[in-house]
């Protein structure tokens, strides 16, 4: 793929980058090599300065960063805004936290002194995609450069713009040259960067694919990884819970950011008491959407990020009709400039389509039928996918079982998946593995060393003494 900015509300091509030379990209590992070695003695007052100054930048320039995500990959504006002013809040959070979360620990033990303390790994590539080009990043860099490390990104060939960016508003909050780099190269240069032994460390946010070709090449060479793939979410609503409220937010759980979500609510669970009043309310939800401009503050879905994913969205739509799904609204390609898909509901899902099994990374939602608990529990765990799921019901028993026996890193009960800086972030089985965000995300990174001071046999005659 060319590194390139195309415009997908209109499919013309803003900008194109040549990829940098293998002399360049060695020349930024040297860099980080060497940024790291004096990065990792800065006290966490050293770093929290300039990261509280990169909260302050992405705050102040949220609407040029928002209009930046919008050109590269058609996300509605006012999300692109939201997003920057998110990035802020990890900025701060890791800034105000970090020294807490990676304090020394005790551990009480007879004959001298015993503690764990955490420390930085080194250089950490970071492979990064399209769909949230500045969150998926921050969400790495600001635990990552807090801890003591420093980041080289490869993001998505379609966002270079970004990429720059956000290599900028690090240099500019006054982080120290090298401490985080972006490097404009393709998906063909990975494999020999992971290889490389200035490398301590990867963190792929990507598909299924993706993940398991860099998890192989980390593997062989031994280096520590935290992969977050795709989802395919279940979104399970009971009886009891509050139907009116559910639908609305399954409407929005499934079309945020153009359906290119992978916490995106995307296979809908719904008990056969309540099944059809919540399809007819669901499917005029869905139909009601304004499809248009991102660019326009009241558009709420704007176009699929580029040709070949809304051309891959439609086949797999085709195939699940083909295979006896029936569509309720949508099901086509938009006639009109740009990579438009249509707001589309699917029903009545053979197990055999892709609609049923497959990552649908747009604005289509899949509606299966349940006939009890047991039965929702079973379909929401039908796919090879664990990353979010969210269940609907008032019923505390029910709600314990959701929480028992659903097979995903997050669980939101009443509520639409969502990230938060103050919680952990992954998955199991095909979504993944390792987590970020939180506590948990900033100590993935970290050696965590066990330290052990042996009392001398001086002390322990003065002890007894």
């Amino acid at each position: 793929m060319s590194i390139a900015t195309i415009n997908p509300a209109t499919g013309k091509t803003v900008r194109t980058f040549e990829p940098y030379s293998a002399a360049r990209v060695n020349e930024s590992l040297d860099k980080a090599v060497t940024a790291y070695r004096q990065h990792r003695r800065t006290s966490f007052a050293d770093r929290a300065g300039p990261m509280r100054k990169a909260a302050a930048i992405l705050e102040a320039e949220s609407r040029e960063l928002g209009e930046l995500m919008t050109v590269e990959m058609g996300k509605p504006i006012v999300a692109g805004i939201a997003e920057a002013k998110k990035c802020a809040t990890a900025c701060r959070y890791y800034a105000d936290n970090a020294e807490r979360f990676l304090a020394d620990r005790p551990v009480d033990m007879e004959g001298g002194k015993s503690w764990v303390t955490f420390q930085p790994l080194g250089v950490v590539l970071a492979i990064m995609p399209w769909n949230f080009p500045f969150w998926q990043v921050f969400r790495f860099a600001a635990p990552s450069l807090m801890a003591g490390n420093v980041g080289i990104l490869k993001h998505a060939s379609n966002v270079p713009q970004c990429a720059l960016a956000i290599e900028d508003v690090f240099r500019r909050a006054g982080f120290a040259d090298g401490v985080f780099q972006t490097l404009l190269i393709g998906s063909d240069a990975v494999e020999e960067m992971v290889a490389d032994s200035r490398v301590a460390a990867v963190t792929l946010t990507g598909s299924e694919g993706a993940g398991r070709s860099v998890a192989s090449a980390a593997g062989r060479n031994l280096k520590k990884s935290v992969f977050e793939l795709g989802g395919s979410d279940p979104f399970v609503v009971m009886p009891s819970a509050d139907l009116d409220n559910a639908v609305s937010t399954a409407v929005t759980a499934r079309m945020i950011n153009n359906g290119q979500s992978c916490i995106a609510a995307k296979r809908f669970v719904i008990h056969e008491k309540i099944y059809d009043a919540f399809l007819a309310k669901f499917v005029a939800g869905v139909s009601a959407l304004k499809v248009g401009d991102p660019m326009d503050e009241k558009t709420e879905l704007g176009p699929q990020a580029t040709a070949a994913i809304r051309d891959q969205l439609d086949q797999q739509v085709k195939a699940s009709i083909a295979a006896g799904a029936k569509v309720l609204t949508g099901g086509k390609k938009l006639d009109r400039e740009g990579y438009y898909y249509a707001p589309t509901v699917l029903a009545d899902i053979p197990s055999n389509a892709p609609a049923a099994s497959e990552e649908l990374f747009g604005p289509v939602a899949s509606v299966f039928k349940a006939k009890d608990l047991n039965d929702a529990i079973r379909i929401a765990n039908g796919t090879t996918f664990g990353l979010g799921a969210s269940a609907w019901t008032r019923d505390a028993a029910e709600q314990k079982q959701f929480i028992a026996d659903i097979d995903a890193g997050m669980l939101f009960i009443n509520g639409m998946v969502a990230s938060d800086t103050r919680l952990p972030f992954g998955g199991v089985k095909n979504s993944g593995f390792g987590r970020e965000l939180g506590e948990f995300g900033i100590r993935e990174f970290v050696n965590i060393k066990s330290i052990r001071v042996m009392e001398s046999q001086k002390e322990k005659k003065s002890a007894t003494e």
